[in-house]
Formats: C-alpha cells, sequence, structure tokens
C-alpha cells in the first residue's frame, strides 16, 4: 500500500457529544427544521398551518463535522427529533433515500423513543421501535425517517453513513411515506 503525499492526507480529528442531550458543541454544520420546514409532509395540513401560526416550534436539528463526500469517508451525526403532534400525528423527520442508493446508514438511539419509518421505491414499507441502546440499520435503496412517539422527551440518535452517500429528499416530497404514526385513543398506530 502506498501511502499519499503527507501535504495531502486529512488530519485525524476528535469531537465532543453530548450523549444525554444530543448536542454536538463543536459542529461544523447545523441543521434546523421547524414546523413551517415541514410542509407538505404531515397528513392534517389544517393542524400544522395552527402550528405553524402558533410559534413555529423546533421540529428536529441535526449537528454534523463535515467529511469529504467521497468514497471511504464515514459522516457521522447526532439528530435530535423534539417530542410533539402535528394533529394526532407524532413529530417526524422529513425523511430521504440517498443521492447514491446503494448507500446505507445505521442510527443508534441514544435516548427517547419511537420508529425508523423505511419504504422503498417499489413499495416495500419497513419499520423498527428505536428505544435507549437499539440500533436500527437502513439498508440501501430504503428511504427512512424517524418519528418520535415520546410524549416528552426528544428522540436523540446518532447517525453513521458513507462521506459521498448525500440526501435525496425531493422524491420524498413527490412521493410521501406509505405508513405514518398516529396517537389514536391514546394508543400508538401505524397506519
Amino acid at each position: 500500500m502506498t501511502c499519499p503525499d503527507p501535504a495531502d492526507l486529512m488530519q485525524p480529528f476528535s469531537v465532543d457529544i453530548d450523549l444525554q442531550q444530543g448536542l454536538m458543541p463543536n459542529a461544523a454544520s447545523h441543521l434546523t427544521r421547524h414546523a413551517s420546514d415541514m410542509r407538505g409532509h404531515y397528513a392534517d395540513t389544517d393542524a400544522l398551518a395552527r402550528l405553524i401560526d402558533s410559534g413555529d416550534p423546533l421540529h428536529y436539528e441535526v449537528f454534523e463535522v463535515p467529511v469529504p463526500a467521497q468514497a471511504g469517508q464515514w459522516m457521522y451525526c447526532i439528530s435530535t427529533l423534539q417530542p410533539g403532534r402535528v394533529g394526532d400525528e407524532f413529530f417526524m423527520t422529513k425523511g430521504h433515500y440517498h443521492t447514491l442508493a446503494e448507500t446505507a446508514e445505521i442510527y443508534l438511539c441514544l435516548r427517547g423513543e419511537g420508529y425508523m419509518l423505511m419504504k422503498t421505491a417499489g413499495g416495500q414499507c419497513a419499520w423498527q421501535a428505536m428505544t435507549r441502546g437499539k440500533m436500527v440499520y437502513v439498508p440501501p435503496y430504503w428511504a427512512h425517517r424517524s418519528v418520535n412517539t415520546h410524549e416528552g422527551e426528544p428522540l436523540v440518535s446518532f447517525c453513521v453513513y458513507p462521506g459521498d452517500a448525500g440526501h435525496n429528499y425531493g422524491n420524498i416530497e413527490r412521493e410521501g411515506f406509505p405508513r405514518r404514526v398516529f396517537l389514536r385513543g391514546g394508543e400508538i398506530v401505524i397506519e
């Protein structure tokens, strides 16, 4: 094995992560999504409009330290999804495929409760429960979104995926997800 010129090598680094709070204090990238960013994703558009008008609460945030978007690199992040509902539908992330559809992603739940909803372009649908200490493997070609079903605490996940995977949100915005997670009669229902 030959090593590249030392001047071309990426230097090793480390970051601090607050596992309990779901924060990466020195993140180079901090994405936030509020209720107004979630138009088109919830079944009850009137309830979403009321939520936006009442203060536009934070839905989720993602903390990253980006690496080069190339094969061989590994991106990692902390995702923190707040508790709440739009009508009777639990707060969720937008969801995405990877731009390189043949790439996978790993989610390790650090705190909270919820589900990872997954779907393929071919119509398959699956979900896995997310609880503290549970790891969910999202295989290549599966779109995925997190849903927080805990009434009082965030759903916090540590995520790892290939640096060149990218995110494709557009297909989700056009196709939606075949399953949603609701609170109906005091019970969590996936329909």
